[in-house]
C-alpha cells in the first residue's frame, strides 16, 4: 500500500505541475497582450498595432465592449467586433467646437496639437468644458478652431484583435485601474499649459 500511496503522491505532483502550464482565461482584473486592426464602416484601416500591447482588464484602458467581449477567451483567440458610436467614442457633438481668439495661443501653434481644457486661457470661452481635451483643426490669423471630440466620435468602427497574451494583474495595475495604455485615448498634457 505504501509505494501506491507514494505513486498517487507522485501522480499529484506531476498533475499540479501540468495545471501550470494551462493556458489561463481572461477573466476581470487581469492584463491582456492585444494586437489589432481597425478599420472604419468602410473597410478603410485607421490603426494597425502589430507590437502587441498590454491592457488591464476590469479598469478603463479598453472600451467596455471589448472588456466584455475578451471574458472566457484565451492566448491565439481571434475576434471581430463591430462597434456602433455609442460604444466607441460616443456621437460628434457640435457644442464642443469652439472658435477662439489667436491672440490666447502661443506663436507657434499647428493643426493636431492638443491642450486640455484646464489649461485654457481666460480669454478662451467660458463654455469650454475643462475636463475635455481640445484638438486644434484649423489656425487663422485672428482664430483658433478646437474640436473637443475624440478623433474618432461619431464613427462606426470594426476591430479584428488577437490575444497574444494573458496574465495576472499586479495590485498596483488593479489599484489604477490601468497598465498605462489607453485604446485610442488622445495624448494628455501634464497639466501645464503648453500645447503638444
Amino acid at each position: 500500500m505504501c509505494p501506491a500511496r507514494g505513486g498517487a503522491r507522485s501522480f499529484s505532483k506531476r498533475f499540479s505541475k501540468l495545471r501550470q502550464f494551462r493556458p489561463m482565461n481572461i477573466t476581470p482584473d487581469c492584463v491582456v497582450a492585444l494586437t489589432w486592426v481597425l478599420k472604419d464602416a468602410q473597410g478603410q484601416i485607421l490603426d494597425e498595432l502589430d507590437d502587441p500591447v498590454e491592457f488591464y482588464l476590469g479598469g478603463h484602458d479598453l472600451l467596455e465592449k471589448i472588456q466584455v467581449a475578451l471574458q472566457d477567451h484565451q492566448v491565439g483567440d481571434q475576434l471581430d467586433l463591430h462597434l456602433e458610436p455609442e460604444e466607441a467614442f460616443g456621437d460628434f457633438k457640435e457644442e464642443l467646437i469652439f472658435l477662439e481668439p489667436r491672440h490666447a495661443f502661443p506663436a507657434v501653434l499647428e493643426e493636431g496639437m492638443t491642450i486640455e481644457g484646464h489649461a485654457l486661457s481666460q480669454d478662451c470661452s467660458p463654455d469650454a468644458p475643462k475636463d475635455v481635451i481640445y484638438t486644434v483643426t484649423d489656425v487663422y490669423p485672428e482664430h483658433v478652431v478646437l474640436d473637443g471630440n475624440h478623433p474618432l466620435s461619431g464613427m462606426a468602427l470594426r476591430i479584428a484583435v488577437t490575444i497574444t497574451g494573458v496574465r495576472a494583474a499586479t495590485e498596483q495595475e488593479k489599484s489604477h485601474g490601468t497598465c498605462g495604455s489607453g485604446f485610442f485615448s488622445v495624448p494628455t498634457l501634464s497639466g501645464n499649459d503648453t500645447l503638444h
